[in-house]
């Protein structure tokens, strides 16, 4: 009996070691993907605001820690908004590790927020040495997405889509909806998969954050429902939304990881949107480039079309359309490839990178 009460202690032992070598090594491997993920989003340019009245919020996590609310300054510096609140004894009207709770709390949140920042912080990092997330990692209900916004690109489909039939432009938005699991990270690869699609297409476009309940929104009261922007791309697998589900083009708007957004959100008040640019590239060459003045459809439109018997909530996102340029209208017709590196940028908001594969 003895002898055998020294064997299970010599396996405790044995077991306790391998079990805080395994810790060390995720530890350590946690670190290394980390880093490598950090370094994807190396050199972030944090643009001016193009109004002077907004903050930016992003979703990130440092190098030790769990995710939460930064607020990224100009000079490349994110400060922690739950860190400083504790700091400064200023208790919090919404969750710092949640975008929703802080589009929930309306404008007491960013009185919050500008209370705690009217002086220096200190509970900063540089930009880079953080990981950003999507500045909202998991919706809470799938993202509503608008079609044809610009008239452009509406013209530039005709010929390559496969339902003919529609040939004059809408008299109302277009809605279409993308599933919760196409969010994506700012810097996140996007999932490519041949056996599947070889068609994968790209879509800049403006996201809107909600920031307050509402049904039956009138458009004179619309923007009042505005929490802020993103930068946003609804990349699309053109084959499956076009041809293999008769037309509905749900299927081939959601495939996961085909959302990417970010890289934080500009409160509704930094952002002058008559001069807001949205652009894409593929490997440094331009493929989009149109403005906000452009869009068919207004956001004032968007959000009392969409509301009309329909309850929008505090952190559901809207993208807002896509400019001319996409890869399907062209001739010969361009495709993102495994490798190929796909930039989403919106003028007074930041930069998205993705690479394919």
């Amino acid at each position: 009996m003895i002898k055998n009460k020294k064997n299970i202690k010599i396996h405790r032992r044995t077991a306790l070691k391998i079990g805080v070598a395994a810790a060390a090594f995720g530890t350590v491997s946690s670190l290394l993907n980390f880093n490598e993920k950090v370094q994807a989003q190396t050199n972030i340019n944090v643009p001016n605001l193009s109004a002077k009245m907004g903050y930016r919020i992003a979703n990130y996590v440092p190098a030790a820690g769990t995710s939460r609310l930064g607020l990224v300054t100009e000079d490349g510096k994110i400060y922690d908004i739950g860190a400083e609140a504790k700091i400064q004894k200023v208790k919090l009207d919404f969750d710092s590790n949640s975008l929703i709770s802080l589009a929930s709390s309306g404008n007491i949140g960013l009185q919050q927020i500008d209370k705690i920042f009217k002086g220096k912080g200190k509970a900063s990092a540089e930009i880079n040495q953080v990981k950003l997330l999507s500045p909202i990692p998991k919706p809470q209900s799938n993202i509503y997405c608008v079609g044809w916004n610009y008239l452009e690109h509406f013209e530039e489909g005709k010929e390559a889509r496969a339902d003919k039939g529609v040939t004059e432009y809408p008299k109302y938005p277009v809605f279409f909806s993308k599933g919760t699991q196409t969010m994506n990270e700012p810097f996140g690869n996007i999932p490519y998969d041949a056996s599947y699609s070889t068609m994968e297409d790209w879509e800049a476009e403006l996201a809107v954050i909600i920031g307050k309940k509402g049904k039956n929104i009138s458009e004179k009261d619309a923007m009042e429902y505005v929490f802020g922007y993103s930068a946003y791309n609804d990349t699309t697998v053109r084959d499956v939304q076009q041809k293999r589900h008769s037309g509905q083009w749900f299927k081939g708007k959601s495939i996961d990881g085909h959302g990417p957004m970010g890289p934080w959100v500009v409160t509704a008040g930094g952002l002058n949107l008559d001069e807001t640019r949205i652009i894409c590239r593929v490997n440094g060459v331009e493929k989009q480039n149109g403005s906000y003045k452009q869009m068919y459809f207004k956001i004032p439109t968007i959000i009392s079309e969409l509301s009309r018997g329909l309850t929008l909530l505090p952190g559901d996102i809207i993208a807002t359309g896509t400019p001319p340029g996409v890869g399907y209208s062209r001739t010969p017709a361009e495709f993102l490839k495994p490798g190929d590196v796909m930039e989403t940028e919106v003028t007074g908001i930041g930069l998205l990178r993705n690479k394919i594969g």
